[in-house]
């Protein structure tokens, strides 16, 4: 890809420096294998206090445009301040409702966090994320309390929840009215106030998951509210838009089940992709990722598996845009091309291996992910070493053309053109600060614009140096060569590149 970038500075002051991150050379970020991901920091679970991880989930402050990660722990769940990714601060803890579990899972409606565990009784914790943006860096790690508890269930394996709705779907619960172990619906579009919505359990067990509003090829379901389990040895195949009488439209099969985990569909709602959490172990094979044609959900079709090169055993996976980004125990963080998914499809485009002392099929290793920032840091939790916070990089560096500075101006201006219009989905503008990067900004991409603007202050008249990192609609990133400026007022520069 080609643009040009124009530069035009004045004298600015300075800003705080974030920590080194760790790039992928040669196949390895410090102690740990890797392809096209930059290690960024990573938050060990004796910073938290806790013997063991679980799952994780992001939450963005609607207010202040922060990051946070949700770290899922054995005691509870720990926050973490993610907004200057390289330089993470633990914030405190919400300890479990009840006692310790290795299984814990939560996700965000709006600016609240709601958490299950299989701990005895524990129900389901509300917490108001909110209240993060009062705690002070310096006055150490919190214990907070829960703001809500929702006690219709007990001991349960997962919650999902569909942000268009305000719908959770507590799953896997053993001590519920009802349900048997199926789809628990609850009404949180008053988070403080959880109130049963309705109840699937004609399938019986579900371990996990993804409830949408359907806008798929399936045109008699369109607006329809379609959620996707995986019960043990099925996909199944539920709609919950009358939430008091769902009906399961269909069940899907695939040969040699041992578990059925775990999915997710792309985003144009025609393809499931899927995980089997026993059989590697079982039938001896390398991680096989499970591909469904969803187009017609009362008749669903098994297109056929993808086997990656390693054979540790797959967890959880979540999709945005054409990427599959897939927490494989102890193999770690595995990204797939699913542009072909449809046609049965899928390729390993970048690996993050959290666990590098082997890639076997056993336990250990990478827990789950969490890839929807829009600053496209991405999350993985380990059970045994924490948090990671990674960046996803594309493999073809952005190429500056030229750039000419102003410092008499007094500000910072950019303009840079783009020959694909639709590829990026928005910019950062970054500034070197010491060794590590800040962010002076961010530019929203247009399949209509294929030019662009930004003005920004507070960048010093001397030689300075910026980079743009363009962020694609997957959730890459590429970023441009490094260009320095500090040139006198209307003097330029300029490189040339594909």
């Amino acid at each position: 890809m080609r643009f040009l970038l124009l530069l035009t500075l004045g004298c600015l002051i300075a800003l705080p420096a974030s920590a080194q991150s760790t790039a992928c050379a040669e196949g390895m970020a410090g102690e740990y294998p890797c392809s096209n991901v930059t290690l960024l920091s990573h938050v060990g679970l004796e910073t938290m206090s806790a013997q063991a991880g679980n799952d994780v989930w992001g939450w963005t402050d609607s207010v202040t445009g922060k990051e946070y990660a949700i770290m899922g722990l054995a005691d509870g769940v720990g926050f973490v301040d993610i907004s200057d990714p390289a330089n993470p601060a633990y914030l405190g803890k919400l300890p479990t409702h009840t006692v310790a579990t290795v299984w814990r899972d939560m996700k965000v409606y709006g600016d609240y966090a709601f958490v299950v565990s299989e701990a005895d009784g524990h129900g389901m914790q509300v917490f108001d994320l909110a209240r993060l943006r009062d705690v002070a860096l310096t006055q150490g790690p919190v214990e907070f309390d829960a703001d809500a508890h929702y006690g219709r269930v007990g001991q349960v394996h997962n919650i999902a929840i569909n942000e268009l709705t305000g719908l959770a779907v507590i799953v896997g619960n053993r001590e519920s009215e009802g349900c048997s172990g199926g789809l628990h619906l609850v009404d949180v579009t008053e988070p403080l106030n959880p109130t049963l919505a309705g109840c699937f359990g004609d399938d019986g067990y579900t371990h996990d998951v993804q409830c949408i509003v359907y806008h798929g090829p399936d045109a008699p379901y369109d607006g329809h509210e379609i959620c996707f389990a995986s019960n043990e040895d099925t996909v199944t195949i539920v709609d919950v838009t009358d939430r008091k009488n769902p009906v399961m439209l269909s069940q899907v099969v695939y040969p040699n089940p041992a578990y059925t985990h775990q999915g997710w569909v792309t985003e144009d709602h025609r393809t499931f992709i899927g995980n089997d959490e026993l059989d590697e172990q079982r039938f001896g094979h390398h991680t096989r990722s499970l591909i469904f044609d969803v187009s017609d959900l009362d008749a669903p079709e098994f297109i056929g598996p993808y086997l990656s090169e390693v054979p540790s055993i797959d967890h959880n996976l979540y999709i945005r845009g054409d990427m599959v980004y897939e927490a494989n125990y102890r193999s770690g963080l595995r990204i797939l091309d699913a542009t072909n998914a449809a046609e049965g499809e899928l390729e390993e485009i970048a690996y993050f291996d959290t666990f590098p002392t082997d890639d076997n099929g056993q336990f250990g290793g990478a827990w789950s992910t969490y890839p929807y920032f829009d600053s496209g840091t991405v999350l993985i939790s380990d059970m045994q070493r924490g948090l990671f916070i990674v960046r996803p990089e594309l493999a073809d560096p952005l190429a500056l053309n030229a750039f000419t500075t102003f410092p008499a101006e007094g500000a910072v201006d950019l303009s840079w053109t783009i020959e694909a219009p639709g590829e990026i989905e928005r910019f950062m503008v970054e500034h070197q600060r010491g060794s590590a990067w800040a962010t002076l900004g961010m530019v929203q991409a247009s399949d209509k614009r294929d030019t662009y603007r930004f003005r920004a202050a507070g960048v010093p008249s001397s030689e300075q140096t910026f980079r743009l990192r363009a962020i694609n609609v997957d959730g890459m990133t590429v970023f441009s060569e490094p260009v320095v400026s500090g040139m006198a007022a209307g003097s330029s520069t300029s490189t040339t590149g594909e």
